[in-house]
């Protein structure tokens, strides 16, 4: 899997050492993903890895091998986030880590909400960590937590709650994993809602659901265009409001614009 995960032409590709991981096998996944890291020539435009939840007997070792890595990880995902104590403890291990390796850039680090605990503290969550570039909405486990079966119709309040607290602190919004591996109806209608809501991407547990994912979430070229066209018309911002095509557009529309062209650059 991970010889077929870096040839796949993607955003972002994460190996995972937590739930796809059994324990006694933990210590041989971390040495894979870390000779995978150095060894493959990667497609992706990132490769991050999931670690063990911080509290778990794996989590530090996780943390120290990859923070000493041949290639360093993007970022790592830390899963289970609850508080800013488990970002601070992942913080500091990294800190120290990297001192004592002589690492270069930091390692960034991604927020998997998904447990009732995250969710309520998602705001303290968003703002606890200067590595902090992303929160991840993680569905399976949250579905646990809170009890009861949903359907992806539902989580409509636990998305807003999620983006909310990440527009706020100047964050990457990631939906969930869709819990199915096929390119189906129900997968296209759950990432179309995350994209409309204005989710910056979602997780793909299977590469057949790239392609959708890419489609959905990319930018059309008169989306492009479009937003284009409001920078241009704005030009250094001290214009107030302009028309654009007939519609009034103002600095509250350039910063969607600024974000679709980003998104579309991400894209390419």
């Amino acid at each position: 899997m991970l010889t077929k995960a870096s040839g796949l032409d993607v955003d972002e590709v994460v190996i995972d050492l937590e739930d796809a991981v059994v324990p006694e096998r933990k210590a041989l996944a971390r040495e894979l993903a870390v000779s995978a890291l150095a060894g493959a020539d990667w497609r992706a435009g990132a490769v991050s890895v999931r670690v063990n939840a911080a509290g778990s007997p794996w989590c530090h070792e996780d943390v120290a091998a990859l923070a000493a890595a041949a290639r360093r990880p993007n970022t790592v995902v830390l899963p289970k986030v609850e508080s800013a104590g488990d970002l601070a403890f992942v913080e500091r291990l990294l800190a120290g880590c990297e001192r004592a390796a002589g690492a270069g850039d930091a390692i960034g680090v991604q927020a998997l909400i998904e447990t009732a605990t995250g969710v309520s503290r998602v705001e303290e969550i968003a703002g606890a960590s200067a590595r902090l570039v992303g929160l991840i909405l993680g569905y399976a486990d949250l579905a646990a937590s809170l009890g009861g079966a949903r359907d992806a119709s539902m989580w409509g309040p636990v998305q807003d709650a999620v983006l909310i607290a990440a527009r706020a602190n100047g964050l990457q919004a990631i939906d969930g994993p869709f819990l199915g591996v096929a390119d189906d109806a129900a997968f296209r209608a759950a990432a179309g809602r995350a994209a409309a809501l204005g989710f910056d991407g979602k997780w793909a547990i299977h590469p057949v659901q790239v392609g959708a994912l890419l489609e959905l979430f990319s930018p059309s070229a008169d989306e492009v265009a479009r937003a284009r066209a409001v920078i241009e018309s704005l030009g250094d911002g001290l214009r107030g409001a302009v028309a654009v095509d007939g519609v009034m557009v103002d600095e509250a529309v350039r910063l969607a614009a600024e974000r679709v062209l980003a998104r579309a650059e991400v894209g390419a």
